[in-house]
C-alpha cells in the first residue's frame, strides 16, 4: 500500500504522528490476537466435550428406543432460551444462562413409571444441544473477530509501518538534499562575492 504524502515538514509531522500510533497499538493488537486465539482453542475444546456429551446420552437413550416409542413428546416444551451477554477479548458472545422448559400434566398412576426419568433425561439432552449450540455460535464470533485482528496486526506490521517509515525517511533524505543544495548555493554565493571584492 503505497502511503500518500507530500515533501514538506506537515507531511512529515502528520506521518510520524500515524506511524507513532501504529507502532503504540500493535502491542496491544497482538495481545487481543494471542487471547483470542486462546479463546478459540477453549471454544473448541468445549464443543469436542459437548460433542462427545450429546453422543454419550444419545447412546444411553438407544438402549431404551422401544420405551420412547410410547413416550408423548408433547409433554415437554422449550419455551424459553434466556442469556446474557459476555465481553471476551472486545468480543461480545453470548452465554446460555437458562433453559425454560413447559411440562403438560400426565397422570403418574396411568403411565408408566419410568415417564418422569424420561423427562429428567430429556432436559438434559436438550440442556446439553442447547449448551453446544451457544459453544457453536460463540466460536464462530471469536474465530471471525480473531480472523480480523490477525488481518489488522498483518497489515500494521507488513504494510503499514514499514510504509510511513519508508516515507519518512523518503521526506527527510529530500529535505536534507534540499538544505545541502540550499547551504551549497550559500557558499558559491559567498565565494563570488568574497572574490568579487577582491
Amino acid at each position: 500500500m503505497a502511503i500518500a504524502f507530500q515533501y514538506n515538514k506537515t507531511s512529515l509531522q502528520t506521518l510520524e504522528k500515524n506511524l507513532k500510533m501504529r507502532v503504540r497499538a500493535l502491542p496491544t493488537l497482538k495481545n487481543k490476537e494471542s487471547a483470542l486465539r486462546l479463546e478459540v482453542k477453549k471454544a473448541k475444546d468445549e464443543i469436542k466435550r459437548l460433542d462427545a456429551e450429546v453422543e454419550r446420552r444419545i447412546n444411553a437413550y438407544d438402549q431404551m428406543l422401544a420405551l420412547y416409542g410410547e413416550f408423548d413428546t408433547t409433554l415437554l416444551h422449550v419455551d424459553d432460551v434466556r442469556m446474557t451477554i459476555k465481553k471476551i477479548a472486545g468480543v461480545r458472545v453470548p452465554v446460555l444462562q437458562e433453559v425454560v422448559y413447559t411440562t403438560k400434566p400426565f397422570s403418574i398412576f396411568s403411565s408408566p413409571k419410568w415417564f418422569a426419568d424420561g423427562f429428567v433425561q430429556l432436559k438434559e439432552l436438550a440442556q446439553v444441544g442447547i449448551e453446544q449450540e451457544f459453544s457453536r455460535q460463540k466460536l464462530n464470533l471469536l474465530e471471525y473477530a480473531r480472523k480480523k485482528s490477525t488481518q489488522k496486526v498483518n497489515l500494521f506490521e507488513k504494510v503499514q509501518i514499514p510504509g510511513y517509515e519508508d516515507a519518512i525517511r523518503k521526506i527527510k533524505r529530500f529535505m536534507e538534499d534540499e538544505e545541502n543544495l540550499s547551504k551549497s548555493s550559500q557558499k558559491i554565493v559567498k565565494s563570488k562575492r568574497e572574490n568579487e571584492t577582491v
